[in-house]
């Protein structure tokens, strides 16, 4: 329903509606829940196609762009995943069976629990090959509570909590479908989704992959301005909000806004009185251990650091802005070089995102020393800021567009890590995702030291030779900034989302990926049948393998594969 048509009465029968409904859930059994669930995916599935096309026109891409592999993956790819893994959560629970079963439970550091969640079947071992995910859970929680507690909502499913309204994201169209999910299955809440007006486009699409939720007054679509949600986030019948933006954004909704949201955020007078989570991006470090690389290597990570930023044009919460690197590194002049050429000879693509034309030239004003390094107008390399500068904006303020900063540190091996950890933790703004590129050679070199420097890391996914992108794909993996966080210092949000195993108290996810692609991965002794990632911005094949992908996940079957790696390896 758009804003045209839905007055604020409607908004408010809309909100009493959900209440009734609220009785109806609590009444649904696991195995009811289950088959919505079952009915949701085979939606998505019929919709897969139009929901790619109108992302891409959202996003101005053309009808034969590679590019479009962004929306397959990160649009109806995500949600089947989602969606599949959940389902097997629940038929778990109904048949009494222990949620962990099949998934290692081991130690990490600092007496932390980790599951294992990556890979969990042959096809991801096939699909996924050289990349694993483990949760770690927060210190203290012991592998007894985390067998005993995951479930979350679905535990008591008759005891629900209200009506939790969803502030969608504008920029990766999976965000709110998945956080529908969330709310319904691990808070056990009815939800109220109110579209970002950026994807006001996808309405009858998210209508019909939820129509059997609607129908039965589980969920409610709305569109609509900042009055809208205003009206939504503090009416008196909706009881927990999940926000997914900006920290300005969750500023003004939690506190208010201009002068009188900023006097109410120090005097500590929230104007909402009920539960909010939120998901806000941040400033994303990757860290670049220096090593012994071919050239290769170079080419083949400086792509890696470019898609980490130009993927979606460098609209993601979770897009690389940082790149900290050893001054002491011999290659160090080489790898500047592949990665000036990997941004600029990346695919060109509109910055569709409002407000990028603005937060560039501002990034551009602070330095002087900015290199516009082509292939659009809009990228924009920042050389050498200072990590000992307080005021520096690249560690402080989330760009939201196609804007690197490449920072230096002394040292190498151990010493450099340890100092890239400190300054990730201490100078970068927010705590969503930190990367880690190391090759083979040095990570045995360091030893457990690497596995004690990712514990020592603050975020809420670390990705290991892996963007941490890959981590929001994972649907037993969680989502979500780092423990801690409060209302008045919000960074990148509270609590997580994705999380289909239910599990509690989690701390991070670390997502580990091999440091070279096939073939060389398996010429040089890593064991990985991956070739360049589907993700990769520079993937000549990226959309017909996104395509199969789908196709594969709305109906997995060994006779799709061949087909799927024919078109990975021609990307």
């Amino acid at each position: 329903m758009s804003i045209s048509t839905a007055t604020t009465a409607q908004l408010d029968q809309m909100i009493a509606a959900l209440r009734d409904g609220e009785h109806r859930w609590a009444g649904e059994s696991l195995a009811s829940r289950r088959d919505l669930l079952l009915q949701v995916h085979a939606n998505v599935a019929a919709q897969a196609e139009e929901w790619v096309r109108v992302a891409g026109g959202i996003k101005q891409l053309p009808a034969g762009s590679p590019l479009l592999g962004e929306e397959w993956t990160s649009g109806p790819w995500a949600v089947l995943g989602y969606a599949g893994a959940l389902s097997d959560t629940l038929a778990r629970l109904e048949a009494g069976r222990d949620l962990l079963a099949g998934y290692p439970v081991g130690a990490a550091p600092g007496g932390r629990v980790s599951v294992d969640v990556l890979p969990h079947n042959v096809f991801d071992r096939l699909l996924l090959s050289g990349f694993r995910a483990e949760v770690w859970m927060e210190p203290g929680v012991t592998v007894r509570e985390t067998r005993e507690r995951a479930g979350l909502g679905l535990l008591a499913p008759e005891q629900t909590a209200g009506v939790a309204v969803v502030m969608g994201a504008g920029n990766i169209t999976s965000i709110a479908p998945l956080d529908v999910l969330y709310q319904l299955y691990a808070y056990n809440r009815v939800v109220l989704l109110k579209l970002n007006p950026v994807t006001d486009a996808l309405l009858p699409v998210f209508e019909a992959v939820f129509a059997p939720f609607i129908d039965r007054g589980y969920l409610r679509i709305v569109t609509g301005d900042a009055k809208v949600g205003d009206h939504l986030v503090t009416h008196a019948g909706v009881d927990a909000v999940h926000i997914t933006g900006s920290e300005a954004t969750h500023d003004a909704i939690v506190w208010g806004a201009g002068e009188a949201g900023a006097a109410a955020k120090a005097a500590g007078t929230a104007r909402l009185d009920k539960p909010v989570t939120s998901e806000l991006g941040g400033v994303s470090p990757t860290v670049v251990l220096p090593g012994r690389w071919s050239a290769a290597d170079i080419r083949f990570q400086a792509e890696h650091i470019a898609t980490q930023r130009l993927h979606n044009s460098g609209f993601n919460c979770i897009a690389a802005q940082v790149v900290i690197v050893s001054k002491d590194w011999p290659q160090k002049q080489e790898f500047y070089a592949a990665l000036r050429a990997a941004f600029t000879n990346a695919p060109a693509r509109p910055a569709w995102y409002p407000g990028c034309d603005v937060r560039v030239a501002e990034a551009r004003r602070q330095h002087p020393r900015f290199e516009a390094v082509g292939g659009t107008a809009e990228r924009t390399v920042l050389w050498g800021p200072d990590l000992g500068d307080d005021a520096e904006s690249a560690f402080g303020t989330e760009y939201f567009g196609p804007v690197l900063a490449v920072a230096e540190l002394p040292g190498t091996g151990l010493a450099f890590l340890n100092a890239a950890v400190d300054v990730a933790n201490e100078r970068m703004h927010g705590t969503l995702g930190a990367n880690l590129i190391i090759d083979p050679r040095t990570q045995r070199q360091l030893g457990a030291h690497l596995r004690e420097s990712i514990a020592r890391l603050r975020y809420g996914t670390i990705g290991v030779n892996a963007w941490t992108g890959v981590g929001y794909l994972t649907a037993r993996a969680t989502w979500g900034a780092f423990p801690g966080h409060t209302l008045d210092d919000i960074q990148s949000g509270r609590g997580v989302v994705h999380n289909s195993l239910l599990l509690h108290r989690p701390e991070r996810t670390v997502v580990y990926g091999p440091f070279r692609p096939l073939p060389r991965s398996v010429m040089t002794g890593q064991f990985s049948l991956t070739p360049k990632p589907p993700w990769f911005v520079t993937n000549r094949t990226a959309a017909t393998t996104g395509r199969r992908l789908v196709a594969f996940a709305a109906r997995p079957r060994w006779s799709a594969l061949p087909a799927i790696f024919a078109s990975a390896l021609r990307g």
